[in-house]
């Protein structure tokens, strides 16, 4: 081990330390992280890859990248049929989206600690003869770990923000020895492209192929079974106002409530249905929403096969918002009023729904922009603005079927790729038979 990757390792085990009351916190106060200890320690069950068949391990942090990761999956088992398909998370919400539609694939597991005895345990179980991290996860000890051990490596749907940036410049020393043991890098943009190789990626290894999340998006339609099940719980007439609030983070309730009285001044029987980012956040939201004096149900309450009787509901379920999206009448998305980087757009946008987002889309830069340029969507400059955005928006039918026919073709014209990245892979781990051209990323 170099003495670089000994002071990362120090480093690692310093942080795991130090942080050790927060995960108890968490564990006792949230239940988080309990019962996945065992898997993010390298202990993953035997049963999970019993014959010890060699596999292609794909790491998605959270539920973003396990969407986008889902549309790879049919074109690895075609093309290597011979290797199992293995899946690991971060968050617990990425692994229950994981068990809920990436059905085809061999087994899920925790993503291991970054430390050398964890990362040799899961590879003995595990076997990868490919390793492919969804976006930026690039961790020193498993990218060393697999260079050591012939375990071909792929970032796919890579992206570098303009937040993240500055900070892998600042180690790009570091970072350049890291980069060095990987194969291929798939990166969503451009400048995605040019920020990797700054920071160290050899720029032959470095390719454009588009962002995955356009191709993972299909409408949820009412006639699909997930999304009939959820609907039942909202059997909301045509005629009243919907406004959904997506992944809410701390600091956005408030602008949101402030949105949506000035909203029920002039349409009084408008339904919120707000959806915080992490499950934890649920009471305070709910909170915060009677502190308003208004009618609040948690989603987890509702009857079914009826109007919700209330003004807000408070998503408290994983995986619906998606399915809910269709009924939207504006939808903004959070993460954006305060200084987070921003959330997905995508799942709106398929299904041609006017969007409202905030300044801070740092770690949707490119995608945000495009569709601002397009007028696909309204990005406000603060908080100060999303009331008379969303009244505005709520008025004007004419407005809202603008821009959500133009954020729907933005999707459309976006698709591609899936097979692009699958053809990049292919340059890395050929099957039998099969070549493929990707488009090679120059700097100008």
């Amino acid at each position: 081990m170099s003495v670089v990757h000994l002071l990362y390792t120090l480093v690692m085990l310093a942080v795991a330390v130090a942080l050790s009351p927060w995960f108890v916190y968490q564990a006792l106060r949230y239940r988080k992280y309990v019962g996945s200890l065992a898997e993010r320690m390298g202990r993953l069950p035997v049963s999970l890859n019993l014959d010890g068949d060699p596999s292609i391990w794909i790491h998605a942090v959270s539920v973003g990248e396990t969407l986008a990761a889902r549309t790879l999956i049919d074109g690895l088992r075609e093309r290597y049929p011979d290797l199992r398909l293995f899946l690991s998370t971060t968050t617990m919400t990425g692994r229950q989206v994981a068990r809920g539609r990436l059905q085809d694939v061999d087994g899920l597991f925790f993503f291991p600690f970054d430390l050398p005895f964890v990362i040799a345990r899961t590879l003995r179980i595990v076997r990868p003869k490919l390793f492919i991290m969804v976006e930026t996860e690039l961790w020193p000890n498993l990218l060393r770990a697999c260079a050591r051990t012939g375990v071909k490596t792929v970032l796919v749907n890579g992206r570098i923000s303009a937040r993240s940036y500055p900070r892998y410049r600042l180690v790009r020393s570091f970072f350049r020895g890291v980069l060095a043991g990987v194969d291929r890098f798939c990166m969503q943009g451009d400048e995605s492209a040019r920020r990797i190789v700054q920071i160290g990626a050899p720029a032959d290894r470095v390719v454009v192929t588009g962002n995955l999340k356009f191709d993972a998006l299909e409408p949820a339609l009412p006639a699909d079974r997930g999304a009939g099940r959820v609907l039942r719980y909202f059997r909301v007439p045509a005629q009243r106002p919907v406004f959904i609030a997506a992944s809410t983070l701390k600091g956005e309730e408030a602008p949101v409530l402030a949105a949506f009285a000035a909203l029920r001044r002039q349409q009084p029987d408008a339904l919120l249905i707000m959806a915080p980012r992490k499950p934890e956040r649920f009471p305070e939201a709910a909170a915060l929403s009677r502190a308003e004096g208004l009618r609040v149900v948690r989603r987890t309450d509702l009857a079914v096969d009826a109007e919700p009787r209330a003004d807000v509901v408070i998503l408290d379920t994983i995986g619906e918002l998606a399915h809910l999206l269709q009924l939207a009448t504006v939808v903004f998305v959070g993460g954006s009023l305060v200084a987070q980087g921003g959330h997905n757009i995508l799942e709106p946008a398929v299904h041609g729904k006017p969007i409202v987002f905030g300044p801070h889309m740092d770690n949707f830069a490119e995608i945000a922009a495009e569709f601002v340029d397009r007028q696909a969507a309204i990005q406000v400059r603060g908080p100060e603005q999303l009331p008379a955005v969303i009244v505005r928006l709520f008025g004007d039918g004419v407005e809202r079927a603008r821009i959500g026919a133009a954020a729907r073709a933005l999707i459309d014209e976006n698709r591609g790729a899936c097979a692009r990245t699958l053809e990049a892979i292919a340059r890395v781990l050929p099957p039998p038979g099969r070549r493929g051209v990707v488009r090679p990323f120059r700097r100008a």
